[in-house]
């Protein structure tokens, strides 16, 4: 049981990882630093995209993005995960 725990933890983290990137990504790409034509910068941002997009989703249809572009769908996703975790560690001991 500890060793499944742990397992969802590591996942967890990688989620964690997975959404600051995105996040930093969009930033970078959004202010030219980033060349959004480039096939390295594509293949990574379609990955992320595949990944992260299902669970935007459905939070965006819950909370939709504020006018003037700002997506709370990240920022939530990273609440909604810090909760996961936290009953996660207080309720199983590992």
């Amino acid at each position: 049981m500890v060793s499944l725990l742990q397992i969802v933890d590591l996942i967890l983290d990688i989620l964690v990882f997975f959404v600051f990137i995105h996040v930093i990504m969009s930033w970078l790409i959004s202010f030219g630093v980033l060349n959004s034509r480039q096939q390295l910068v594509i293949t990574i941002w379609r990955s992320l995209e595949g990944i992260l997009e299902p669970l935007y989703s459905r939070i965006r249809k819950i909370i939709p993005p504020i006018n003037g572009g700002l997506d709370l769908a990240p920022l939530i996703l990273l609440v909604a995960v810090y909760a996961l975790r936290v009953i996660i560690r207080n309720n199983f001991t590992f």
